[in-house]
C-alpha cells in the first residue's frame, strides 16, 4: 500500500505541474491540442472543443501539447504567436503550481502540530564547550551559520554537515541584538557512557499558533528550495557523487521505507505526505534550472530570442530552439534511464 501511495502521490504532483501549463495556456488564449494524464497508450480519450483529453496507461507524468510549441504555424492562437510575457507565464506556471501544492501539503502535515522545536538554545550539558562565555549562550536564537540562514532547528545539523569542520561563523540574536561569533569552535564530544558524539546542547520548544504554523509551512518550503542549491553545490564540490542521486524509483523506495519504519499508520501517512511536499517543491525548483528541455531552459531561450528579435527586428525560426530542447530531452532521458537502473540495482543489491 505504501508503494502504491508513493507512486500515486508522485504521479499526481507531475500531473499538477502539467495542469499549471494547461490552465495558463487556456487563460492566455493559446490553443491546447491535447492534455494527458500519465504517459503511454491511451486508455480513455475524449475530444472537447479543440482539446483532446486523455488518460494513459503508464502512471507517470503527463503532458500539455500546445499548438506551435516548438515550431511556427499560421494559427494565430499558437504558442509562438502569443506575447512573450504570456509565454513566460505559461512556462513558469507548472513550477508555480508545484510550489503551491508543496505549501498545501506542508499545511496539511503541520496543521495538527501542538508545538515546534525552535533554533533557540534551551540548555547545555556539563562539559559542553559550544555553550560558554565566548560561545553560544542559553537563550540565543541561531540566525545564521556560515552565511546560511537557519529557519528550523534541524537546519543547524544540515548546514554543519554541508560545511564540515569544527570552525564556523555563527550569527545569533541575543537580548534583541544580533551578535556575530566569528571562528566559533563547534566540536562534538562523548557525554557519559554514550558512544555517539554530540554538541551537548538542546533547543527550546514553543507552542504552535496559527501564525507559527503558517510561518513553519513557508519556512519548510523555502528550506526545501535551498536544499536543491546545496545539493547541486555538493555535487560540484565533490562532496556528493552519482551514487547519492536518486530518481523516481529511489524516491519511492525511500518513502516506503520511511512509512514502514513509522510506529503508527497516521505517522506513516504524515511522513509520506511530508515527502510529497518535499518532492513538489523540488520539482518546482528543478524545472526552473536553465537546462534545455526543462521549463527553466525554455524560459532562458524565450528571454534570449525576445531580446535578439527586439534588437535585430527579425523573427527567429523557433525550430532551432526546438532542436536544442530536443537534444536536451534526449540527454535527460538518458540520464534518467541510467539513474533508474542504478536505483533498481541498489534495491536488488540489498
Amino acid at each position: 500500500m505504501s508503494i502504491l501511495f508513493a507512486i500515486l502521490l508522485f504521479s499526481i504532483l507531475i500531473f499538477v505541474h502539467e495542469l499549471g501549463h494547461f490552465v495558463a495556456a487556456k487563460l492566455s488564449g493559446v490553443q491546447v491540442n491535447e492534455f494527458s494524464m500519465f504517459m503511454g497508450p491511451a486508455l480513455f480519450k475524449k475530444q472537447v472543443g479543440e482539446t483532446l483529453y486523455s488518460i494513459r496507461c503508464i502512471p507517470l507524468g503527463g503532458y500539455c501539447a500546445m499548438e506551435g510549441e516548438d515550431q511556427d504555424t499560421e494559427n494565430p492562437r499558437s504558442f509562438q504567436k502569443a506575447a512573450w510575457w504570456k509565454r513566460f507565464i505559461i512556462l513558469a506556471a507548472g513550477s508555480a503550481m508545484n510550489f503551491v501544492a508543496g505549501l498545501l501539503i506542508f499545511l496539511i502535515v503541520f496543521a495538527p502540530a501542538k508545538q515546534f522545536v525552535t533554533p533557540v538554545i534551551a540548555d547545555a550539558e556539563p562539559g559542553c564547550t559550544v555553550v560558554s562565555e565566548t560561545g553560544l549562550h542559553i537563550g540565543d536564537r541561531i540566525l545564521k551559520i556560515d552565511g546560511e540562514r537557519i529557519y528550523e532547528s534541524s537546519d543547524v545539523s544540515m548546514i554543519l554537515s554541508v560545511n564540515p569542520g569544527d570552525i564556523h561563523d555563527v550569527v545569533v540574536e541575543r537580548g534583541g541584538e544580533k551578535i556575530i561569533l566569528e571562528d566559533l569552535r563547534m566540536e562534538k564530544h562523548i557525554f557519559g557512557e554514550e558512544t555517539t558524539p554530540r554538541f551537548g546542547f538542546s533547543f527550546s520548544v514553543e507552542k504552535a499558533t496559527l501564525g507559527s504554523k503558517l510561518q513553519y509551512v513557508w519556512n519548510s518550503a523555502v528550506n526545501v528550495a535551498r536544499s536543491v542549491r546545496l545539493s547541486l553545490q555538493m555535487l560540484f564540490r565533490g562532496q556528493a557523487g552519482f551514487g547519492d542521486v536518486s530518481g523516481p524509483v529511489g524516491i519511492v523506495q525511500i518513502m516506503t521505507e520511511t512509512a514502514e519504519n513509522s510506529e503508527r499508520v497516521s505517522d506513516a501517512l504524515r511522513n509520506m505526505l511530508y515527502f510529497g511536499g518535499f518532492i513538489a517543491v523540488n520539482l518546482a525548483i528543478m524545472n526552473l534550472l536553465p537546462i534545455p528541455a526543462l521549463d527553466g531552459g525554455r524560459i532562458v531561450g524565450l528571454l534570449l530570442t525576445t531580446a535578439i528579435e527586439k534588437i535585430t527586428s527579425k523573427k527567429l525560426d523557433p525550430k532551432y530552439e526546438g532542436y536544442i530542447h530536443g537534444a536536451g530531452m534526449v540527454l535527460l532521458l538518458g540520464l534518467m534511464a541510467v539513474i533508474l537502473f542504478k536505483d533498481i540495482f541498489t534495491i536488488f543489491k540489498r
